[in-house]
């Protein structure tokens, strides 16, 4: 059974409101691993951080952080990370500019490449995690598969999230087997278009100043209560030789509380692995 993590962006309100509290209740849900987002947000240091997930039980293998801030402070915003304990460092989106169908694209794909040395040299792999706008067409092929072509595997790996490639028109198995040995981490997620005459992607991006869209924006689900086939990705993605999977909801399911819908994955991970 591959081994699961927690986003902690899932849980982000109650982390803010009861940090070591709500690190605790993750923990006796059942999770043991968690990835990080907006951590340098809690204003602890590395050391603090890693101490309330030590007291938790927890361990971080991974970390969401913005391209930008890497760039503009790459041993700062990396170090962090790693020394909280996190073996995976994702981007966790791009910019419109610094999108394929942005001015700065070009110029973000050396960056990029760059990123990936450095990480690579401290010990750590890049990841980049998508969402459905990168399944646009870009000269002949997914802007997303450009961006793989792009840069070597050696400096870039995958997190594909699997709701976003469902929403994007893409079959998530099949992606990820596309990139068997190059999906360490994979998300998983599940919405439920049913009851929406149409299904427009919303969604916060960590590190803007945004405030969080309503319940129902986007119609997310707790894994299982929607139509992403989850065991049938979990075959792909130990076949792809995938060697973490993450639970993330960006928003809890109508009359859920954010921690509800953790547990309600975890549980459901549990009875079909």
């Amino acid at each position: 059974m591959l081994p699961v993590m927690l986003q902690l962006y899932t849980v982000r309100e109650e982390l803010q409101n009861d940090f070591d509290g709500s690190l605790e209740e993750v923990a006796r849900i059942g999770y043991q691993y968690v990835e990080l987002a907006l951590a340098r947000s809690f204003g602890k240091t590395a050391d603090q951080f890693k101490a309330s997930l030590d007291k938790a039980g927890l361990s971080a293998v991974s970390a969401h952080v913005p391209y930008r801030d890497m760039i503009a402070d790459p041993e700062n915003n990396i170090d962090f990370h790693i020394a909280v304990g996190c073996k995976y460092i994702v981007i966790p989106y791009l910019d419109d500019a610094d999108r394929s169908t942005g001015p700065h694209y070009d110029e973000v794909k050396k960056g990029i490449a760059r990123l990936g040395e450095t990480i690579n040299k401290k010990g750590a792999t890049l990841l980049y995690h998508n969402h459905e706008f990168e399944f646009a067409d870009y000269n002949g092929k997914y802007a997303l598969d450009d961006l793989f072509d792009s840069i070597p595997a050696e400096l870039l790996q995958t997190e594909i999230d699997v709701c976003w490639v469902k929403a994007g028109g893409v079959d998530p198995a099949d992606y990820i087997l596309k990139y068997t040995g190059r999906s360490p981490v994979i998300h998983l997620k599940d919405f439920d278009p049913s009851a929406e005459k149409s299904v427009k992607a919303e969604y916060d991006l960590i590190g803007e100043e945004k405030k969080a869209n309503a319940p129902g924006s986007f119609p997310f689900r707790s894994l299982g209560q929607g139509i992403v086939d989850i065991p049938g990705i979990i075959k792909a993605a130990e076949k792809a030789g995938t060697q973490w999977l993450v639970v993330e909801q960006d928003l809890p399911s109508p009359g859920k509380t954010p921690m509800e819908c953790a547990r309600e994955s975890f549980d459901y991970l549990m009875s079909c692995m």
